[in-house]
């Protein structure tokens, strides 16, 4: 676990930032912007729950949020370091949790009748605007993956867990009883 002193280093200035395994890279890298889009990921996550979820999203999130770490320290190491360096990371059981997750609340809410809109109560809305930021954590990671290795399930999570906030957000709406907001083709 680090220990921060001191939060800034003014090695930064310069425009770059170091990857775990010491290698400096400007701070606008795929890898980096990935990353961050994961911590931003994260800070949403942590807006929804300080909005009051209902008591079951309230105890799951905190979990996604430390993985989302394992996640972050997935991508801030380049695969050839991580045989070097004893990190965290997204593992298989990760991407089951989420699976597993997924079916317990959707036997809740059941089948989609229609296109769901963003909204509904504030927790919803958080959640869906976290489902969004993940999908391009996705897709940067996917990107990412096109110019160099990115650890196994790094995409396989992303991609669990949007569809797991898209029915968590379904799932607050459920718990409170607010009707989920559906798009309207005839509008």
């Amino acid at each position: 676990m680090p220990r921060l002193t001191r939060i800034y280093t003014r090695k930064g200035d310069d425009g770059t930032t170091g990857l775990g395994g010491g290698q400096r890279v400007a701070k606008d890298a795929l890898r980096v912007s990935t990353y961050g889009t994961v911590d931003e990921l994260n800070s949403v996550i942590g807006v929804a729950l300080a909005s009051g979820l209902v008591p079951r999203l309230a105890q799951t999130l905190p979990v996604i949020q430390n993985e989302l770490f394992h996640l972050g320290s997935d991508l801030c190491f380049l695969e050839d370091d991580k045989a070097t360096y004893r990190i965290p990371q997204i593992e298989p059981r990760h991407v089951e949790a989420l699976e597993t997750l997924m079916d317990e609340l959707n036997d809740v809410v059941g089948p989609i009748e229609n296109f769901v809109l963003p909204g509904g109560a504030p927790g919803a809305a958080h959640l869906h605007v976290a489902r969004t930021v993940c999908r391009r954590a996705e897709r940067e990671a996917i990107t990412l993956a096109h110019e160099e290795p990115v650890g196994a399930f790094v995409i396989p999570y992303l991609n669990r867990l949007s569809d797991a906030l898209f029915i968590m957000a379904r799932y607050e709406n459920h718990q409170r009883a607010i009707p989920e907001p559906i798009w309207n083709s005839q509008l």
